[in-house]
């Protein structure tokens, strides 16, 4: 077998042949992150399929995305630290070994409970590739112009990978069975493995200690999980009921003991000192807000088109293709000119006032709402947006860190930006449905009172963005970003 690069030697002056292999191993890093991000849309759209089944009732169905959810959001942030401690690649092919073979279980299911034990399998290698997945790019690319093309390109696979999933989705659902759309993952997964021995590199910039925080560890990835249970079943549960606050507030003293745990052991599982940098602390918190948004954006612009409009899967999908070949030019070399011209934090704070701006347009969507009219704008407006904003985000967020806390840095990142869309997102159908609710009981017909309910939605979108927007406008440093984690 051959040795695997060595990214140190590709800096600078770098031979052209060792140059394309970073390429190479960007694309097989992405098509890895990839498969992690189609996952989710890809069920959602073989739901009903696998409810009638494997005779899954409304309330254990959920299942089917918590269980994955649940080991996704807990395991980030301790993945990320796994791979600084003992190696990037290696927790990076240990996910992506975990996530293909619990695709494989999850296609040969035959029973609920198989299936769902599967999923969360599934959840914890995808946990694992994305939390490692940004530091590879970061140790592999040094260089400002090469990074900020490297981001944009894994930025668009993360913002765009869903509508794909959509698309996906539909044609194996329609065309073969709901098992294909897990089984699809055994070839990507063999062929991701194969490549990442050969092209990831190898050598790694250990923390200083080996020692794992195991009480910090088993705090954070219990409340982040007991907070994310409470969140997917907020809507069932209610969100005032006891079970629901009952869990955030666990969660809550799950969080505080955690904090006190890092700030008196001698080698914390999360530096508390990380948050007193000013970039990776402002990148987390627009994070939050700027998930809240796209989830708004793609979960309830989706159900408007197909509870309201009437679009099938496909049609939806569709629908989303000008939003992410608009990101596609963006991350394929628009967004890093813009960056390298400009720093991070104007391009940041433009695009999320585009995305802003396509929210508002889509809090008027009416009832009889056609593509070009309705639809269109606001997407292209969102495509825009997300494009020119979500790698200035991610750099930001991985800025002023050393190699040995990189990944540390993308689990905190993917952490907050999980969080902060599942959390907003179930803030949002909340309100529409309530929306929704209060409208029908003043007699409107069903599909009115959903639009009336998806259009409240929206305009909280548009704030969560706008806020974003001006929290990251005011307060980024515009230039750290670029390169400061290279010269640690």
């Amino acid at each position: 077998m051959k040795p695997s690069f060595d990214a140190d030697t590709a800096a600078g002056a770098a031979p052209a042949a060792h140059r394309d292999r970073r390429w190479l191993a960007l694309i097989v890093l992405c098509l890895g992150v990839l498969m992690i991000v189609l996952d989710t849309t890809i069920v959602n759209v073989a739901l009903p399929s696998i409810k009638s089944d494997l005779k899954f009732s409304d309330t254990s169905l959920a299942w089917v995305v918590n269980a994955y959810m649940l080991t996704f959001g807990g395991f980030l942030l301790l993945g990320g630290r796994l791979g600084d401690l003992y190696g990037h690649r290696r927790f990076f092919l240990l996910g992506i070994t975990l996530f293909t073979l619990a695709s494989l279980a999850c296609g040969l299911a035959t029973s609920q409970a198989f299936l769902i034990a599967a999923r969360a399998i599934q959840g914890f290698g995808g946990a694992t590739v994305t939390a490692v997945a940004l530091s590879l790019i970061m140790d592999l690319f040094s260089e400002p112009g090469d990074r900020a093309k490297a981001m944009g390109v894994y930025g668009f696979v993360c913002a765009g990978g869903g509508s794909i999933g959509v698309l996906l989705g539909g044609l194996l659902t329609g065309t073969l069975d709901w098992h294909w759309i897990f089984l699809v993952n055994l070839p990507i997964g063999a062929v991701v493995f194969a490549l990442s021995i050969w092209l990831l590199p190898a050598a790694h910039k250990a923390a200083a200690s080996r020692n794992l925080d195991v009480a910090g560890a088993v705090t954070v990835t219990a409340s982040i999980m007991l907070a994310t249970y409470a969140i997917v079943g907020g809507n069932e549960a209610g969100w005032e009921s006891t079970e629901t606050l009952g869990l955030l507030g666990v969660a809550v003293v799950l969080l505080i003991a955690f904090l006190v745990i890092e700030s008196r052991v001698k080698a914390p599982l999360m530096p508390l000192g990380l948050f007193r940098l000013r970039n990776v602390a402002v990148a987390n918190v627009v994070g939050v807000f700027w998930a809240a948004a796209m989830f708004a954006w793609f979960f309830l612009s989706a159900l408007y088109m197909q509870l309201v409009l009437g679009y099938a899967p496909m049609q939806v999908g569709v629908a989303f293709l000008p939003s992410n070949l608009i990101m596609a030019a963006f991350s394929l070399g628009l967004s890093a000119k813009i960056i390298m011209r400009f720093g991070i934090r104007l391009p940041l704070f433009v695009g999320l006032m585009l995305a802003a701006a396509g929210l508002l347009l889509f809090a008027r969507v009416p009832v009889d709402g056609t593509l070009m009219a309705d639809v269109l704008p606001g997407m292209l407006l969102l495509g825009l947006g997300a494009g020119m904003a979500f790698n200035p985000v991610l750099m930001a967020a991985m800025s002023e860190v050393g190699p040995e806390d990189s990944g540390l840095a993308s689990g905190v990142v993917n952490t907050s930006f999980m969080m902060g869309g599942s959390l907003g997102l179930a803030c949002l159908a909340s309100l529409a449905a309530s929306r929704t609710a209060s409208t029908l009981a003043q007699g409107v017909e069903h599909a009115a009172a959903l639009a009336a309910g998806y259009r409240v939605a929206f305009l909280v979108g548009a704030l969560f963005a706008g806020l974003a927007a001006i929290i990251g406008g005011a307060l980024l440093r515009t230039r750290d970003a670029l390169g400061s984690s290279s010269a640690h």
